[in-house]
């Protein structure tokens, strides 16, 4: 707090800047505690993207991308789990950027084949390393083991949470689509 009033006195606005020990942290649910961590490591890397004009919600399509170029549409909907009217935001958005290009294969007006221009396969070595200094910030001071411990247990709780999923499904339960606001 005095910190901030000093800061004022200079000028300098840091209003944004929310104290929020963690401590509070210490008693919360499991699924709280990672909803937090995870909010914290999508905000950092937003920080960083915001530097190069990126939006986190387009960083996500690169990354499949990178990986899996000239995916159709629907596929790389699929794959980021995310509707298709929200992919269709987002590519537009990388193609006004230079990033991608859609193009309808032969003979097929419904399906739009996505690929990486050669800028949008370039920018991957400017933006990867972003989000991997953001992932040795959120580690500093955990030792090998423990991220051992951690990355086994994440694992086990997402294998856990697929099948709690499918059995819902099973049961003729439906799971609401996911949504990215405003990429």
């Amino acid at each position: 707090m005095a910190q901030n009033k000093a800061n004022e006195a200079k000028g300098e606005d840091h209003s944004q800047i929310v104290e929020r020990p963690a401590e509070h942290l210490e008693d919360d649910r499991m699924a709280h505690l990672i909803r937090y961590v995870a909010r914290g490591l999508t905000r950092s890397l937003q920080m960083r993207l915001a530097e190069h004009d990126l939006q986190f919600g387009l960083w996500v399509y690169l990354r499949i991308l990178w990986d899996n170029d000239g995916l159709t549409q629907r596929e790389l909907s699929d794959r980021a789990g995310l509707m298709q009217s929200t992919t269709h935001t987002a590519l537009a958005k990388l193609e006004a950027k230079g990033y991608v290009t859609r193009e309808h294969p032969d003979g097929d007006r419904k399906k739009r084949i996505v690929q990486l221009t050669p800028t949008g396969r370039a920018i991957r070595n400017v933006l990867e390393p972003l989000a991997e200094e953001v992932n040795e910030t959120a580690m500093t001071g955990i030792s090998a083991e423990q991220t051992e411990l951690l990355r086994g247990a994440l694992l086990k709780m997402a294998v856990n949470l697929d099948k709690d999923e499918e059995q819902a499904l099973l049961a003729g339960q439906k799971v609401p689509p996911t949504r990215l606001p405003n990429i």
